[in-house]
């Protein structure tokens, strides 16, 4: 294998760019070159092959996104869309590919494993709800975002004597939420993998005000039933049984952005050089990932077949420590 590809899909995480530099300058230490596919899996469709030496990922490890750009295509998600990837990839002379991304990339990359063509895939997202990996890139970074939120809301809340509701991102996976939570001492979570009824978060701030405390805080996750949207419209119509006056932040994006921190950094280092290694040994069709301290393979059929559960004892936990 003389030339390969990578490229970035779905979500941006903070890490891309270092697991982006890892494939190429590993690539190149085994006499191997690198294209870069810009925007997606659109782009490799549309032939967007941009030639990647080790000068060009110089002073990427410590940006947030990813340089090779990420967009949605509908296209890709056809069987025709998909042979006209794999027409470009020919086209080009790319002999492997290289894809570091979530959910949805991986069944894109699944996909093009299963017209014959060699890819690997690198765990990347936020999320934390990829199977085959116990951490993703840019999850570490993301949650220390949303624990940096926490901790200014509190000073917020103290002085106003006031709760607040704290939306996170996750999609449908409670990680963020239920980590940032027990990391922020938060008195109380909402995640998708646990219904709770809005009757029980109010039990919970009244709790808090009837106790004497000067603040609550709830971290909520975007995916849960009751999203942070839905519980502040519940709470309106009963605010006067809280006790504490009720505010409602939402971080969104902003999770998504920055620059990595170190174990993202080392994390993506290792699964991009990784990356490179299957693809040179002829282990294609599998997730780089991390499980158990220890750098893994795992099908992409069976990654993108499998739901990651999460630990609920966690959850548990979470209600011990409010």
């Amino acid at each position: 294998m003389k030339r390969i590809g990578v490229l970035t899909s779905g979500g941006d995480a903070p890490g891309m760019n270092a697991a982006i530099r890892a494939v190429v300058r590993t690539a190149i230490d085994r006499g191997v070159e690198v294209f870069g596919v810009r925007q997606g899996y659109q782009g490799l469709i549309d032939g967007l092959f941009t030639p990647m030496g080790a000068r060009d990922v110089g002073g990427i490890i410590q940006r947030g996104g990813t340089i090779l750009g990420s967009a949605r295509s509908l296209e890709f998600k056809t069987p025709e869309g998909q042979r006209k990837a794999l027409r470009a990839l020919n086209q080009a002379g790319v002999e492997g590919l290289v894809v570091i991304g979530g959910n949805g990339s991986q069944t894109g990359a699944n996909a093009l494993h299963q017209l014959g063509f060699p890819v690997v895939g690198v765990a990347s997202t936020i999320d934390n709800d990829l199977f085959g990996s116990d951490i993703t890139i840019g999850v570490d970074t993301a949650l220390n975002i949303a624990l940096e939120a926490i901790d200014r809301l509190k000073i917020t809340a103290s002085s106003h004597q006031r709760a607040f509701l704290l939306e996170v991102m996750g999609r449908d996976c409670g990680y963020l939420a239920l980590m940032s939570a027990i990391a922020g001492g938060a008195e109380a979570v909402v995640i998708p993998e646990v219904e709770t009824e809005p009757e029980h978060v109010a039990d919970v701030i009244r709790e808090a005000y009837e106790k004497g405390k000067a603040h609550a805080i709830v971290v909520v996750a975007e995916g849960a039933k009751y999203n942070a949207a839905k519980l502040d419209a519940y709470f309106t119509e009963h605010q006067d049984r809280l006790g504490f006056a009720l505010r409602t932040a939402i971080l969104g994006h902003i999770q998504r952005g920055g620059n990595p921190g170190a174990f993202d950094r080392i994390l993506a280092s290792r699964l991009g050089a990784g990356a490179v290694e299957s693809l040179l040994e002829g282990q294609y069709g599998v997730l780089n990932g991390w499980v158990r301290s220890e750098l893994t393979r795992t099908p992409l059929e069976t990654v993108v077949a499998s739901k990651k559960p999460l630990d609920l004892t966690l959850f548990k936990l979470a209600q011990i420590l409010d």
